[in-house]
């Protein structure tokens, strides 16, 4: 308990049985990559033989860092003890995404919550959802920044509903990620959920983000504040070549390594690692939310889906942490843990560029009502995998027959799953004659 250690599992498919096995000869010291405590959130991703871990990295859970280890090149973790980097941050999900045909300009994505420096003193703490970005080759500085990261930023990940006289309201507690491929491996689209940290309104909410609006904010305005009783600003000085966070690139730039960065570009973005602007969901509002129900979104996954008529992106979102109910005052009660999966698809609601949500099914995974923990899409095997911290459950994507015994009721579903075969509403398969 509480002294981790890591080792590596052997996975895969033999040609009698599948392989899952871990070999305890060859174990090794985890701090830096998983947390003492497993109550506390972490995120990794092991890229080649590279491991980048958002986690804490002392036993109270109070030194939070963003950290490489493993591989050939230096450990290199964030700044210590600067809330301006990292201050209080609960790691929810880290993904690389290629930033173009050069494999140095590969980018490492962290998204996590933490408590919001840019908040007014006096008014509390706050809980902002952001995402952050490290250069893959990033290999620290050479006389300042030393084994840190240099090419490390950070922005508010915004989901919110537009309000009157700009009151939005804001869906700030970020839950879970998602990464779907499309075409283009450089553009995914980000899939997440988030809820409400208000006690008097309470909902969850999806967003989706496109990596254009995501790189466009690394490239805008740096948040900037002159001391302790100024406000976060813009700044508006000249920024040093090259720009912080721009990764060295030894094919198309001047510079080969962070190492031979100069001097200003270091302690800029020792300064500046927050953006002024923050990343807008797109539509500029959530694609699909709820409210006043006895649950929060826990986790998603998500299916782009081949139809008759189109592509279709198909949610599944897991539920669960009940919340207390306050209307029972002077006994409020503990509304129920409710592990449910909802099946929600995104339609055109004018046209291909307007969308909005449509529920196709809510469905009771766990006899206990367990909260949904962990979800995985199977594609290929049109499987969905739910799991909770007692059990784990198999399910198909679709339950086509569900539909009715008529063509209309297959039709008016709007499952892209499904269609009328001319006797029964059955799974859609592309290229056959219908």
């Amino acid at each position: 308990a509480f002294h981790p250690v890591c080792a590596f599992v052997e996975a895969g498919q033999h040609a009698e049985e599948p392989v899952f096995k871990l070999d305890p000869r060859h174990t090794e010291d985890g701090k830096g990559k998983s947390p003492y405590d497993p109550r506390h959130r972490a995120a990794s991703i092991l890229m080649g033989e590279e491991l980048y871990s958002g986690v804490a990295t002392d036993l109270m859970g109070r030194d939070f860092t963003i950290f490489r280890s493993l591989g050939w090149r230096p450990s290199i973790r964030t700044e210590q003890h600067d809330s301006r980097w990292l201050n209080e941050p609960k790691f929810v999900a880290v993904f690389w995404v290629p930033e173009s045909e050069d494999p140095d300009d590969d980018k490492i994505y962290f998204f996590f919550r933490e408590t919001a420096v840019e908040r007014q003193q006096g008014l509390g703490k706050t809980s902002f959802a952001r995402i952050g970005q490290i250069c893959r080759n990033d290999m620290g500085g050479q006389r300042s920044l030393v084994n840190k990261w240099t090419t490390f930023l950070k922005a508010r990940l915004v989901c919110a509903v537009p309000g009157p006289d700009g009151a939005d309201t804001h869906f700030d507690e970020l839950r879970d990620v998602f990464l779907l491929q499309t075409r283009d491996k450089r553009n995914p689209l980000v899939y997440a959920i988030f809820s409400t940290s208000s006690s008097v309104f309470q909902g969850s909410a999806v967003c989706v983000y496109t990596m254009a609006d995501i790189r466009r904010a690394f490239l805008g305005p740096f948040a900037h504040k002159e001391g302790p009783n100024y406000q976060w600003v813009s700044y508006q000085g000249r920024v040093p070549y090259p720009r912080p966070g721009m990764c060295p690139s030894k094919t198309f730039g001047t510079f080969g390594s962070t190492k031979d960065f100069p001097d200003e570009v270091i302690q800029f973005a020792r300064h500046h690692p927050l953006m002024y602007n923050p990343v807008l969901p797109h539509g500029q509002r959530p694609l699909f939310l709820q409210t006043a129900v006895p649950y929060t979104f826990t986790r998603i996954a998500v299916d782009r889906v081949t139809a008759a008529d189109g592509h279709y992106d198909v949610l599944f979102i897991g539920t669960g942490i009940g919340h207390w109910c306050w209307n029972s005052w002077p006994h409020p009660s503990l509304l129920a843990d409710v592990g449910t999966v909802l099946k929600v698809v995104s339609v055109p609601k004018e046209s291909w560029h307007h969308m909005e949500p449509l529920l196709l099914e809510e469905l009771q995974i766990f006899q206990d009502a367990s909260p949904i923990t962990s979800l995985q899409l199977s594609s290929k095997r049109h499987q969905l995998y739910a799991g909770s911290a007692t059990a784990l459950a198999q399910l198909p994507l679709h339950r086509c027959s569900a539909y009715g015994k008529a063509c209309a009721e297959c039709c008016l579903a709007r499952d892209p799953y499904c269609a009328w075969d001319g006797t029964t509403c059955t799974r859609y398969v592309p290229n056959t004659k219908r």
